[in-house]
C-alpha cells in the first residue's frame, strides 16, 4: 500500500476563502473585476505597507508590466538573479532585451551586490546601461537590499523587487517587496498563501499601477465602444481568485509563523549532522521560510549527496526539489553574458528543499528527519 503523500509546499486552506467566494456567487460578481479585487489589494496594502497594489494574474504578469513601465525595449538589457526560477527571467526576453546574469552571495543566497557593481560597469563600458536590476528574495529570504539599493542609486538604474517567494519576509520590519520602485508578489498554489494562480504589483508610485491596471485589462481607452491606443494585455486577476486571496490574508502571518517553525524543526534536528547546513538569517532579517533549504557537502557527509537524500525521500513518497539551476546553465539562457563566481552553481548541486507546508504535522516533519538521518 502507498504511503499518503507527503508534498512539498502544498495549498493551505483558512476556511474562510469559500465565506468570500460565496458572497461572489451570491452577488453575480464572477466577471474579471469586482469588489475582491479592490479589497484584496487593500488587504495587501495593509499588510506590506505599500501605498499602491495591483492585483494580476501571476507574478510573471506582475514583472512583465514592471519592465513595460519602465520603458524595457528591444535591444536594452536587464540585470537578473541568476539564482532564481525562470519567471524572473522569461519576461526580459518578452520585451526583446537581453538578460544579464548576476551571481548570489553566501550570507542569503540572492544577487551578490560585489558582482552586481561589476557588471553594470562592465555593461556600461561596452556601451549599455542596464535599464533595471530584478534581485530575488530566494525562498523568502531578504536580499542584501541596502548594499543593492545603494549600487543602484549609485548608478541610477530602478529596481523591480521579485518578492514572489518572499511575502511576510521583512529587514527591519520594512516589508519585501516595498523596496524598489516596483515591487512582484506571487499566490500561486505552492506559495505562503494562494489565489490558486496570480500575482501582484506593488508600488509608492501611484501612476505606475495605474498605468499597469490599464495595460493589464487589454489597454482600452476611456470610449463607449472598444478603441485601443496601447498594445494590452489580459493580465487582471478575477474577483473569485481575489476572493480566495482575501481569506488567505487572514491567515497570512500564522502561515509564516509555520513555516519558521518548520524551520527550526529541521534546523534542531539535522543542523548536528556533518556535512549538511542552514542558510541562517543575517541581523535585522526575517524570513518567511517559504521552503526549507539545506545544503550537502559530500566531502563532509562520507560521499551522501543532495540527490542521495532526495531519491530516499522519493522512494517513500515524499516530494523534495534541488534548489533553483541557475538561469546561467540552463540551455535557453546559457549564452547571455554571466558575472559571477560559481556561487549559484555551488548551491544548485549541494542544495535541496524539504517539505515545508504549514500544513504538515510535526509527524511528517519527522518522518522526512527519520529518514534523513537513516542515510547518515
Amino acid at each position: 500500500m502507498t504511503k499518503p503523500k507527503i508534498w512539498l509546499s502544498s495549498p493551505h486552506m483558512s476556511g474562510k476563502e469559500f465565506e468570500y467566494v460565496k458572497e461572489a456567487f451570491d452577488t453575480n460578481w464572477i466577471a474579471p473585476l469586482g469588489p475582491h479585487v479592490d479589497g484584496f489589494e487593500k488587504d495587501l496594502c495593509d499588510f506590506t505597507k505599500s501605498t499602491n497594489a495591483a492585483a494580476l494574474s501571476s507574478g510573471t504578469a506582475a514583472i512583465h508590466l514592471a519592465l513595460i513601465l519602465l520603458d524595457v525595449k528591444a535591444g536594452d538589457e536587464v540585470i537578473c538573479q541568476s539564482f532564481t526560477f525562470s519567471a524572473s527571467a522569461n519576461p526580459i526576453v518578452y520585451q526583446g532585451a537581453t538578460p544579464i546574469f548576476v551571481d548570489s552571495e553566501t550570507d542569503t543566497w540572492n544577487m551578490c551586490p560585489i558582482h552586481l557593481r561589476k557588471a553594470i560597469e562592465d555593461r556600461i563600458a561596452k556601451g549599455k546601461k542596464p535599464k533595471a536590476i530584478i534581485p530575488v528574495h530566494l525562498y523568502g529570504m531578504p536580499a542584501k537590499m541596502d548594499e543593492i539599493i545603494a549600487i543602484a542609486n549609485e548608478f541610477d538604474i530602478p529596481i523591480i523587487e521579485d518578492a514572489a517567494e518572499g511575502l511576510g519576509a521583512h529587514i527591519d520590519g520594512k516589508a519585501c517587496g516595498t523596496f524598489g520602485k516596483l515591487g512582484v508578489l506571487s499566490f500561486n498554489g505552492n506559495k505562503i498563501i494562494t489565489t490558486s494562480g496570480g500575482g501582484a504589483l506593488l508600488s509608492n508610485n501611484e501612476d505606475y499601477i495605474k498605468k499597469a491596471r490599464f495595460l493589464a485589462t487589454q489597454a482600452r481607452d476611456a470610449a463607449p465602444h472598444y478603441q485601443h491606443s496601447h498594445i494590452g494585455y489580459n493580465y487582471r486577476m478575477s474577483n473569485v481568485c481575489a476572493a480566495i486571496g482575501r481569506g488567505q490574508m487572514t491567515v497570512l502571518q500564522d502561515r509564516v509563523n509555520q513555516r519558521r517553525l518548520n524551520f527550526e524543526l529541521y534546523s534542531n534536528h539535522l543542523a548536528n549532522i556533518s556535512g549538511i547546513s542552514f542558510l541562517n538569517e543575517p541581523v535585522g532579517y526575517y524570513s518567511n521560510r517559504w521552503l526549507s533549504t539545506i545544503l550537502v557537502d559530500p566531502s563532509k557527509t562520507n560521499g551522501v549527496t543532495r540527490e542521495d537524500i532526495r531519491l530516499a525521500l522519493e522512494k517513500e513518497n515524499i516530494e523534495s526539489r534541488p534548489l533553483w539551476k541557475p538561469m546561467h546553465m540552463q540551455p535557453i539562457f546559457e549564452n547571455y553574458p554571466f558575472y559571477g563566481d560559481g556561487t549559484a552553481e555551488r548551491l544548485f548541486e549541494q542544495g535541496l528543499c524539504l517539505p515545508s507546508g504549514s500544513n504538515l504535522d510535526e509527524n511528517e516533519l519527522l518522518e522526512v528527519v527519520k529518514i534523513i538521518k537513516n542515510l547518515f
